[in-house]
């Protein structure tokens, strides 16, 4: 097992100044975050007094925030109920339980969910390769529609809705048995071209955002695309990668403390950000997630993440949170025109989706692996991890797999939060080195 890297310690590829101030800076980060883990190991009561009735996935769980990487509940209530969660027909299913899809109130209780990134998703335009701010306007109203959602559901139900602004909060949070609830958006069309609309969906709440959907964008390229058939197929590149607009983009994200999340990207933008494009650009300084992939070469599906990507995670102090839809975890190489492979259903499972998880955590070390569900964002689920409240099966299936409590541990959370507080530790370095904020080249609305 490799050794533990301190918490809040800088990327490799950030460039530091030797300088006292900054390096004390980001110690004092990082203690605060290892102090502030270390309290939230008595938040139940049950540590260390009662530590030992408990069952070993149990122990993982109580010691651990169990945080998923990706949740969709919130278009699916779009999508439900056109956004309407005063009515009953909510309400009743959501408190009581039975509310369609993957998530409700009663099920999270019972897998111990202990928080989400809650995607404000909009999908993409109808014309993917129309990049104008004019198709892309429409898209931002309805982000922000789905902004509004998530807080009017923190009013409603603030013990499972906790909003978070970074790492510290998160913990402390967790700590007041509340769930961790930040937002992340998924695909830059979403900020409609502008970087301050970017900055203002920091500001209400978002703590990563998907470089892409599936679509491609003015800053980066995606793994698929819907084509004029409207079959979802193999992307053909744009960019290359990351565009010159998305460099300068991701350093803003950088300077945010906002995640980059390489979910749904194509393989040579994983390897820009990654800082390992043709083009010697560095990548991001703060390391990138993936917050809804698996392994490439358990399922060769172009939404997962091939093993020769992986060491490149490792070396920028990423994580991939291995996703449970079933086309991604359980498929095979096929001759399909769409150069999408073929689906297994006899391997849609729970001990697949483990195999997954260990994979990674095998070839590049469980510092760097997570779970991304995208539940609610999904039509069928893996047998045995059907919704939210299998969290517990998950924990018991991966120490059945021969993975430790200690790594489990990792798994269900505290690598997610390692890797956000690393990226709040880029940002304070960031600011104190006097990084401006990337302004917009704006015209006059009559020109």
């Amino acid at each position: 097992m490799e050794k533990e890297p301190l918490l809040g310690e800088m990327p490799r590829q950030a460039t530091v100044p030797k300088s006292r101030r900054i390096l004390t800076a980001i110690r004092v980060l990082a203690f605060t975050f290892a102090a502030s883990f270390a309290a939230c190991y008595s938040w139940t009561g049950y540590w260390p007094l009662d530590y030992v009735m408990y069952s070993p996935a149990e122990r993982v769980l109580i010691r651990n925030p169990l945080i998923d990487g990706h949740n969709d509940l919130l278009i699916l209530m779009r999508v439900l109920y056109g956004n309407h969660i005063y009515d009953a027909r909510f309400t009743d299913k959501m408190e009581d339980g039975g509310l369609q899809g993957q998530v409700d109130i009663p099920r999270m209780n019972k897998g111990k969910l202990g928080g989400a990134f809650w995607s404000a998703f909009v999908p993409c335009p109808t014309n993917g390769s129309d990049f104008s701010d004019a198709a892309y306007a429409p898209y931002v109203k309805t982000t922000l529609e789905q902004i509004d959602l998530y807080n009017r559901l923190t009013e409603m139900y603030p013990r499972y809705f906790t909003p978070a602004k970074d790492s510290a909060s998160a913990l402390r949070a967790f700590a007041s048995h509340q769930l961790i609830s930040p937002l992340g958006i998924e695909g830059l069309h979403q900020i409609g071209n502008s970087v301050s609309t970017l900055r203002l969906y920091h500001k209400l709440g978002v703590r990563y955002a998907t470089l892409t959907w599936n679509c491609h964008n003015a800053y980066a390229d995606a793994a698929l695309i819907t084509n004029s058939d409207n079959q979802t197929v193999v992307a053909p590149p744009l960019w290359g990668g990351v565009s010159p607009a998305g460099k300068k983009l991701i350093n803003e994200m950088n300077r945010l403390g906002m995640l980059v999340d390489l979910s749904h990207v194509s393989q040579d933008t994983m390897l820009h950000v990654l800082g390992r494009g043709k083009d010697g650009w560095q990548g991001s300084i703060a390391p990138p997630i993936f917050s809804h992939s698996s392994a490439y070469s358990i399922c060769p599906h172009p939404r997962n993440v091939p093993d020769h990507i992986l060491p490149h995670v490792k070396a920028a102090r990423g994580i991939v949170m291995v996703n449970a839809n079933p086309d991604f975890i359980s498929c095979r190489a096929s001759n399909s025109s769409s150069g999408l492979p073929e689906f297994v259903p006899e391997t849609s499972t729970l001990q697949q989706v483990v195999k997954h998880i260990k994979h990674i955590g095998d070839l590049i070390g469980y510092d760097h692996v997570g779970i991304g569900t995208d539940f609610d964002g999904i039509e069928s689920t893996p047998k045995g991890f059907e919704d939210v409240s299998k969290f517990p099966n998950l924990v018991t299936e991966m120490l059945k797999q021969g993975i430790s409590e200690s790594d489990a541990g990792k798994v269900v959370g505290r690598n997610i939060l390692r890797v956000w507080a690393d990226a709040d530790a880029v940002a304070t370095w960031m600011h104190r080195k006097g990084v401006l904020p990337l302004e917009d080249d704006v015209r006059h609305p009559w020109e």
